[in-house]
């Protein structure tokens, strides 16, 4: 399936239906009157956040969504059938925006999750309801309600607990793969990943889901590479994982490169938590890896671990990290919403 993580969609609810002018006439009922039956009420465009899904790829081959209008009242006070709502499914961390793109409506963030997009129209009264003491015959009924229609943005930020940043080629894929199920395209070349991928990672008695992202390259905030479009998949994540290629001539300047890309995208990212690792340790002498870790940490002053997606060296260890991290990271936001009590693991 084709990844589409932006689509932009037409909604429109249905309008209400006119109320009815009606009057009783019956053979041997001695009164009459009115008897118009009241219009039915327009579907509404409901979303609804669906958790199988993982791309917005549906949305390229429809883009107009349409609920149903509400039935005109008719005589004998029947009202009219209301129309159906129309409900769009989307993937779980979708985002709602405007037509501008900026101002966002809903943030579709739990499985299940439910909102009312554009309401559709009441139904108009009957004439019925216009009956009074001094005009027992009105020949007036309300048309229904108008719809609501508008052009809305959809923008997906998958939901993973950890995400992977590094520049291309720097083993994300092999490390992901050797971490989970996952089964990303993994080569000796620069971009291989064209689009995120998600893994779930169980260690000891827990699991947590890893998001893998396009490499980085300088100039990627203005548009270099694939540039930091896929960034924004990373955004909930509670830790980053940062990794460099052990066999860089420069991994010190390699990693404030990434990171300098990360805070022109977002502050946020800059902000969080993150684990530095030199990855593909396989690939030299062991007393070179360990130089290389020493020089690194020298110039960042942050731990730093060495791990080899192809042979497991270290990975446990870093799953562990990376899980102990993301607690800390809930626990925290637990307390800051005065919620810590009904904190689960």
């Amino acid at each position: 399936m084709k990844f589409l993580d932006e689509a932009k969609i037409y909604v429109r609810s249905g309008r209400g239906g006119a109320g009815s002018v009606s009057f009783r006439r019956e053979k041997f009922v001695e009164y009459g009157g009115p008897d118009g039956g009241d219009g039915g009420r327009g579907g509404d465009v409901i979303l609804e956040a669906e958790e199988n899904l993982n791309t917005l790829i549906d949305f390229r081959y429809q883009q107009h969504f349409k609920a149903e209008i509400g039935m005109h009242g008719m005589g004998r006070n029947r009202t009219g059938r209301a129309g159906k709502s129309v409900t769009i499914k989307v993937p779980v961390g979708t985002q709602i925006l405007e037509e501008d793109r900026e101002t966002l409506i809903v943030d579709m963030i739990e499985p299940g999750q439910q909102f009312v997009l554009c309401h559709g129209g009441d139904g108009g009264r009957g004439n019925t309801h216009f009956k009074s003491s001094t005009n027992q015959a009105p020949r007036r009924a309300e048309e229904g309600w108008p719809n609501e229609e508008m052009w809305v943005w959809l923008r997906l930020k998958l939901i993973a607990d950890a995400g992977l940043v590094g520049l291309p080629n720097a083993g994300k894929s092999t490390f992901l793969a050797a971490s989970s199920a996952a089964r990303p395209k993994i080569a000796d070349y620069p971009f291989t990943t064209l689009h995120p991928q998600l893994g779930v990672v169980s260690v000891d008695d827990g699991e947590f889901v890893l998001a893998d992202i396009p490499g980085l390259i300088e100039g990627a905030s203005e548009g270099k590479g694939i540039g930091t479009r896929f960034l924004g998949h990373i955004e909930r994540c509670e830790v980053l994982l940062h990794l460099i290629d052990c066999a860089d001539e420069d991994p010190v300047g390699t990693y404030r490169t990434v990171r300098e890309e990360l805070e022109n995208y977002a502050d946020e990212l800059i902000d969080k938590p993150e684990i530095v690792a030199l990855s593909k340790a396989d690939q030299l002498l062991p007393e070179m890896v360990e130089e290389q870790r020493q020089i690194l940490e020298k110039g960042i002053g942050k731990e730093v671990f060495v791990v080899s997606g192809a042979t497991q060296q270290g990975v446990t260890d870093i799953h562990r990290k990376l899980r102990e991290q993301i607690l800390a990271e809930r626990r925290r936001r637990a307390e800051e919403n005065q919620d810590y009590e009904g904190f689960q693991p």
